[in-house]
């Protein structure tokens, strides 16, 4: 079946007003339409399609809190209900069709609601991760222009309060663009001591409200924008559209996930990446399943356990989660002990996507769990997996270091820095064959010719993912590491990934990092970055020289890898993936900023000091 064939069917699947005619409209690459002529809303599609489908008593979204200590469930109908209600709230506040709302809340059912409604309106929403910085927000104000925002009096973490509404006032303060309303949900833990004029008590908009219809909108309408992690000075706002999003987002959790009606599907994310976006609060419901919504941690809500207990209180057949999820939980519980206490026998598959999983940690989840750990690769432009083993379709061999072969719809190559495409096996950029799928990004909020050029200029005809790798002859696709982490040691192409891979099979390390660092002789050499298992054996030292000879076996004396030291902890930005290009600039003396997602600062510190210890991050004068 050719791809067009194949969405032409998968758009029947969906609800559309007036269904398309014209599935792919290429006339403008690499601005390609998918469903141009079509209407349809995506709200529809997830709530009210599903209750004339019969699901309303269905149970569609589940949250559960151990750092509130509550939990709650919603069906369908009640869901609808509450999406319907705060959509007239916006109404009531001047937003319609076209509008931008910017979201700023932690993981709440409220956020849920405040996604679907936005587009129940047409309106479009940004979601921000709570507790970025008010700078940061500020930024993505002045480019999104949003008429409200909807934020909530706080977030917690695991021993502390971050309050969200003073964050949310400066950051208004800041912008040139001032958003006329600004919705507060009030929790009991931060409630806002004094309202501004601008703000409206959430539950008071809702009591004040009237539901409101969906609003019938053209396949390729905004539905969202997401600013890229990491972003700062201009903002790089990736628009996915309504149409190829419904499409491709529902065709998904069949095909690539497997799961149907009225399977429970957890992606243990947030809503303000996008995998929540994709498959906590789209994806499941397009789907008709039941969604899980948990504000928690993977350790220390209350312990290495808690994934354990929600797999088992909720009947969990499909999981999602990033590997550093796993990687904290087995560094605090190698043995999974932990997990005797709980049934899991109903979870199918676990998929792990964000960060390269390592063979060590994929082997352990899929020994402690007995069932398929599925690594898949996918990016925020994406929107959707890009590499998966399809279990929907057919379940491939699983083959350690590698997110299987393409899924349908794409079409992915290596190729060298000419463009020139490269046999099987060997190292380079991994690139898509244009027409990207629908449901990937379909440009950057006001900043077209950067869409054009960041993406599609330097390899005509091909989508740049910006990350390297190999295809092997088989087909499978193996990403090693970003681009720019492809490092050059006398010469010689080396993969940091494929030593991370190395360090990461010593039954001590709990996760790890390399990165490249200038060398005079050589043009750049490797640094091992290591975090030992809770009660490693063996001592700090005794480890390093392991490894050290580990990569010295495995990869070659050509790698050069002799630096390697233990930390106490890795930085990370707050959805799990490692600061390897800020821990790159500290330890080459060049000139970094503080990213804006970065979970914890003063890792950086401990980081920098460690560097210096070596004779690394020196700074000239």
């Amino acid at each position: 079946m050719n791809s067009l064939q194949m969405w032409q069917d998968a758009a029947q699947q969906v609800f559309w007003y007036h269904p398309p005619t014209q599935i792919l409209d290429d006339a403008n690459p690499p601005f390609y339409r998918w469903f141009a002529d079509g209407v349809t809303n995506a709200c529809y599609n997830a709530l009210d399609l599903q209750v004339t489908q019969g699901r309303g008593e269905q149970t569609a979204l589940i949250y559960d809190s151990p750092v509130t200590n509550s939990k709650a469930r919603f069906t369908y109908s009640q869901l609808l209900e509450q999406v319907s209600l705060f959509a007239g709230a916006l109404a009531q506040r001047g937003v319609g069709k076209g509008d931008r709302v910017i979201i700023y809340m932690p993981m709440v059912p409220e956020a849920a609601v405040a996604m679907l409604a936005c587009a129940r309106l047409g309106a479009v929403h940004s979601v921000v991760f709570g507790g970025f910085a008010s700078a940061e927000l500020a930024v993505r104000i002045d480019d999104a222009r949003p008429v409200a925002v909807v934020c909530a009096s706080c977030g917690i973490e695991p021993g502390r309060i971050v309050a969200y509404k003073p964050l949310v006032d400066e950051a208004i303060a800041l912008a040139a663009h001032k958003p006329g309303h600004c919705i507060v949900l009030n929790r009991p833990q931060a409630p806002v001591a004094d309202a501004l004029e601008r703000d409206v008590d959430w539950h008071e908009a809702i009591r004040d409200a009237r539901p409101v219809e969906c609003v019938p909108v053209e396949a390729n309408h905004p539905l969202y924008i997401l600013y890229t992690s990491g972003t700062t000075g201009q903002p790089k706002g990736v628009v996915r559209d309504t149409g190829g999003s419904i499409v491709a987002l529902r065709w998904s959790l069949s095909n690539i996930y497997d799961v149907r009606a009225p399977d429970v599907f957890w992606a243990a994310s947030d809503v303000g990446w996008v995998v929540g976006h994709s498959y906590i609060v789209y994806g499941p419901l397009f789907a008709g399943c039941t969604s899980l919504m948990y504000e928690g941690k993977p350790v220390g809500t209350p312990d290495p356990g808690a994934f354990w207990r929600i797999l088992q209180e909720y009947r969990v057949r499909v999981m999602f989660a990033a590997p550093t999820a796993f990687r904290a939980i087995r560094k605090e519980d190698p043995q999974g002990r932990l997990l005797q206490q709980y049934d899991v026998s109903q979870l199918r598959a676990l998929f792990v996507a964000g960060e390269r999983c390592d063979p060590a940690t994929l082997h352990w989840a899929g020994d402690l769990l007995g069932v398929p750990v599925i690594d898949h690769w996918w990016q925020t432009e994406t929107g959707w997996p890009v590499c998966s083993n399809c279990l929907g379709i057919e379940q491939l061999p699983i083959v350690p270091g590698s997110p299987a072969r393409a899924v349908p719809g794409y079409q992915v190559c290596v190729v060298d820095e000419s463009g020139r495409e490269l046999a099987p096996g060997e190292i380079g950029a991994l690139v898509i064959r244009n027409p990207l799928p629908p449901g990937t990004f379909t440009g950057l909020w006001n900043a077209s010719e950067r869409y054009r050029t960041a993406y599609f200029e330097r390899y005509p005809g091909f989508y740049e993912t910006g990350d390297a790798g190999y295809i092997d002859d088989n087909g499978y696709v193996y990403v090693m590491s970003r681009t720019d982490d492809v490092i050059n040691v006398a010469g010689h192409r080396l993969s940091t990934g494929a030593m991370e891979e190395v360090l990461a099979d010593d039954a001590d390390v709990a996760e790890c990092a390399v990165i490249g660092v200038q060398d005079a002789l050589k043009g750049q050499l490797p640094l091992g970055l290591l975090v030992l298992n809770s009660g490693a054996q063996a001592s700090a030292e005794e480890v390093v020289q392991r490894v050290i000879g580990a990569v010295r076996t495995r990869i070659g004396p050509v790698a050069a890898f002799r630096m390697c030291t233990v930390v106490k902890r890795l930085p990370k930005t707050r959805s799990g993936k490692i600061l390897r290009a800020t821990m790159r600039s500290i330890a080459n003396g060049e000139p970094w900023s503080m990213p804006a997602t970065i979970d914890d600062p003063a890792i950086l510190d401990e980081i920098t000091s460690t560097l210096q210890a070596m004779g690394l991050a020196i700074t000239a004068d």
